[in-house]
């Protein structure tokens, strides 16, 4: 996937200036509406455990005081959890997250694929969490959405802004995927894509091109995948792009988050 350079330069641009502009969203939101949508939102798309379960009562009133237009869709979502099966829902988001290129919930992967240029990518956001006080724990990769989610909502909102800013395409492709596959996870993304400036109709023709093309396709020192280029493997694993802890603070779990909470 090349992201068209026009396309790239727009939305460096604002999230460059996601620091001191006014916040653009398709819902009007307070900042505090807009934490909490990011943290309901990064809890939703976390692997559904035993914990999860436990907090959707919770995420349930807090959702249900947020505007519609962001509060309908994560109530969608928390409901489906609430209703389907828990080992189903266990072994769906497996299918929908882990093994589907087009499921990726690492940001970084939707703009440069397997390619060198993601391990740059990957320590800029690591950057600007250690920047922050905190470090990501050596278990995850620091672009995963619901660490960039919970960055935002408990610690620099406008950080994680610019992050996502720079990823925009790629959470587009995210929610356009889900809510094409129907899955019950594409609430998440909604809610999530109303709290971003919205795209003009030069973004929309972009989006769709490059939903069209999939990732790119490099995949380094990498094996076990195949070398058809199909566009619904999975993502390679990224052991290698890994950079190594300078912090001696940790990234805060989730499950001690209050943020908008309180």
């Amino acid at each position: 996937m090349l992201v068209p350079l026009k396309f790239l330069k727009k939305w460096r641009e604002r999230a460059d200036r996601a620091g001191t502009d006014a916040l653009e969203t398709a819902v009007p939101l307070t900042e505090p509406e807009m934490r909490a949508v990011w943290l309901i939102a990064s809890w939703l798309i976390g692997y559904p455990s035993d914990a999860l379960y436990e907090r959707l009562g919770r995420m349930r009133g807090l959702a249900g005081t947020l505007p519609v237009g962001v509060g309908g869709p994560l109530v969608e979502v928390i409901r489906a959890l609430e209703e389907d099966d828990q080992f189903e829902v266990r072994a769906d988001y497996v299918e929908t997250f882990d093994t589907r290129r087009r499921g990726c919930l690492y940001l970084t992967y939707f703009m440069n694929g397997d390619t060198r240029k993601r391990g740059m990518a990957l320590l800029e956001i690591k950057e600007t969490y250690q920047q922050a006080g905190l470090d990501v724990s050596d278990d995850e990769l620091p672009d995963h959405l619901s660490y960039v989610l919970e960055f935002g909502a408990a610690h620099d909102l406008r950080a994680a802004l610019s992050i996502l800013l720079k990823n925009r395409a790629g959470i587009e492709l995210l929610r356009i995927h889900l809510v094409e596959t129907g899955s019950r996870w594409a609430g998440a993304l909604t809610a999530l894509c109303a709290t971003l400036p919205p795209l003009d109709t030069s973004d929309i023709s972009e989006v769709q091109r490059l939903a069209a093309e999939g990732p790119a396709e490099e995949r380094v020192g990498l094996a076990g995948y195949g070398d058809d280029g199909s566009l619904d493997m999975p993502p390679a694993d990224m052991t290698p792009y890994r950079v190594p802890s300078s912090s001696t603070s940790a990234f805060i779990p989730l499950e001690d988050v209050k943020g908008p909470l309180q």
